[in-house]
Formats: structure tokens, C-alpha cells, sequence
């Protein structure tokens, strides 16, 4: 579907990678559908965005007639149904392979024939979604950075099957929205998280090895490797849970004990210590 086609665009979980999408999508002056079985969590949803609004605002980064007509243009939904109304879809349900391919599948027999499906995976293969969904050619990867409203990068994501007219859709898409597409295949990891997430498990297993205590390992790379943040606050930032499942797509797909996982890492998420979300990760978040 040509971008100027596309008036409303659906977006498929309201956790906080949905609800960035959200805002920059708004602010770009697209309709919103936000849906999530959760009411709760859509009620935090609505409620980072509008936060995420006034701190533009406060920032001089928009006005707040603009940013009220924006949020005025976000709707919610608890039925996926809903969704037969939206000319593009993005998924950023957790990341998890079978639920996004069930997903996929639903919104295949849900929506118009011509309606695009991005998917925000930030690992997980866009061939098998296309799949799933039954049409291949309009399935692609449409990775958001993290946080959204702040990153200026967005993946657009090449499945076997995806059609040029697709990716070219997707990434006007993100230049309106006022982000940077770069296009990669579909490969495990895809950039980013091919490159940053080894690096990532790899302070924690230096973590875990008591070679320096969280501070140090992230101070060191901060200040020897100008990086705006240390590998195990972002850790924390990302979730631990979603840092272990890119883990075991990378060490599943590749086959590479490069990619293996932590065990420490691994014994983080079952304890519920998923990073900020949960209060605690590598850092105490509790009185924050």
C-alpha cells in the first residue's frame, strides 16, 4: 500500500516499545489503534505517552496544541478485531516466536489483503511471520530502537518473500516519523542486536565471573569506549527477559557457543529480576 494510502495504522501491544511507536506515529499525524487484552496495561500506555508529550513539550521539541492534537488521535481496543479498520499494522507484542506467529496468523485472516504487517521483533525470523500470516510479500521488520521516542534508528527488515514496495513503504514510513531506516536481511539479530547483544551477555558473564562489581564494568565501558551507557544498565533497560530471548534465537539459529547465553542471566529472569520494569535487574530500581 503507497504510504499516502495509509491513514490509520494499528499497533498490536502496549508495552513500552508500543507505546513509543505510538507517540512518534501520532506526532506524525497518523491515527492511532492501539490494542492490548490488557486494560491495564493500556491505561499505562496512555499514560507514558502523555508524559512522553509533555516532555517534548518542556523540551521545546513540540508545541502543546501539537501535542494535544496528537494524543487526541491515539485510540485503544481490547479486540483484535478491531484491527480490519487500520491500513498498516506493527506488532510489538513480548518477543516471543509463537505468540508472534500466532499473531500473525490472526492478523492474516483479520485484516485487508493489501494492508502491510510490520513487525517490531527485535530477533525473530520475518520470513516465518510472513508465513504465518499468508502473505509474504507485505511482511517485513519494522525494528524500533529503544527508547523510541529518543532513537533515531529503525531496522527495516527483509524477509525471503517481502516485496520492494514493502521496505519502501516502511522506511517513508519511519523518515516521516523522523527516524533513520536502514535495511538488512533477515538474519538472526538482524544489526544491531547481532552486534550489541553478544556484548551485552558478555559483561554479564564478566559480571557473573567477578571479574569488578555492575558499577565498574559499566563505568569502564562508558569511559574507555565513549558509550552513553554501561552494557548491564542497558541490560536493565532493555529487560532481561528480552535480552535472554535474543540470546537463545542468536545461539538457537546461528549454532555459534559464541552466542550462548549466561547462566547467571538465565537465573536473573527466573527469579523475576528482569531490570527496571521489575525493579530490580543489575541495579536496584525499587525507590526510583
Amino acid at each position: 500500500m503507497p504510504l499516502h494510502d495509509i491513514q490509520r495504522i494499528g499497533i498490536v501491544g502496549a508495552g513500552q516499545m508500543g507505546a513509543g511507536i505510538a507517540l512518534v506515529s501520532a506526532k506524525a499525524g497518523w491515527d492511532i489503534l492501539i490494542h492490548d487484552t490488557n486494560t491495564g496495561a493500556v491505561d499505562t500506555a496512555l499514560t507514558h505517552i502523555r508524559k512522553g508529550f509533555d516532555r517534548q513539550i518542556q523540551e521545546g521539541m513540540t508545541s502543546t496544541p501539537e501535542a494535544d492534537q496528537a494524543f487526541q488521535r491515539i485510540r485503544t481496543s481490547r479486540s483484535l478485531g478491531d484491527m480490519v479498520d487500520v491500513q498498516l499494522v506493527i506488532e510489538a507484542v513480548p518477543e516471543q516466536a509463537d505468540l508472534k506467529s500466532r499473531l500473525f496468523r490472526e492478523l492474516g485472516m483479520i485484516c485487508k489483503p493489501d494492508v502491510i504487517l510490520a513487525s517490531n521483533t527485535s530477533s525473530i525470523s520475518i520470513t516465518k511471520l510472513g508465513a504465518a500470516a499468508g502473505r509474504d510479500e507485505l511482511v517485513a521488520g519494522m525494528h524500533f530502537m529503544n527508547p523510541v521516542p529518543v532513537m533515531r534508528l529503525v531496522e527495516i527488515i527483509r524477509g525471503l518473500r517481502t516485496a520492494s514496495e514493502t521496505l519502501t513503504c516502511l522506511s517513508d514510513l519511519a523518515k516521516r516519523m523522523g527516524k533513520t531506516p536502514v535495511e538488512c536481511k533477515d538474519s538472526p539479530g538482524f544489526i544491531v542486536n547481532r552486534i550489541l547483544i553478544p556484548m551485552v551477555n558478555e559483561a554479564i558473564f564478566a559480571f557473573a565471573e567477578d571479574v569488578a562489581i555492575a558499577e565498574a564494568i559499566d563505568l569502564a565501558m562508558v569511559c574507555g569506549t565513549n558509550h552513553p551507557m554501561g552494557p548491564l544498565a542497558l541490560a536493565d533497560r532493555i529487560g532481561l527477559d528480552t535480552v535472554l530471548s535474543i540470546c537463545e534465537v542468536l545461539y538457537e539459529d546461528f549454532g555459534d557457543p559464541k552466542f550462548r547465553p549466561c547462566p547467571l542471566l538465565r537465573k536473573y529472569v527466573e527469579a523475576g529480576w528482569l531490570g527496571r520494569k521489575s525493579g530490580r535487574g543489575f541495579y536496584n530500581y525499587q525507590d526510583q
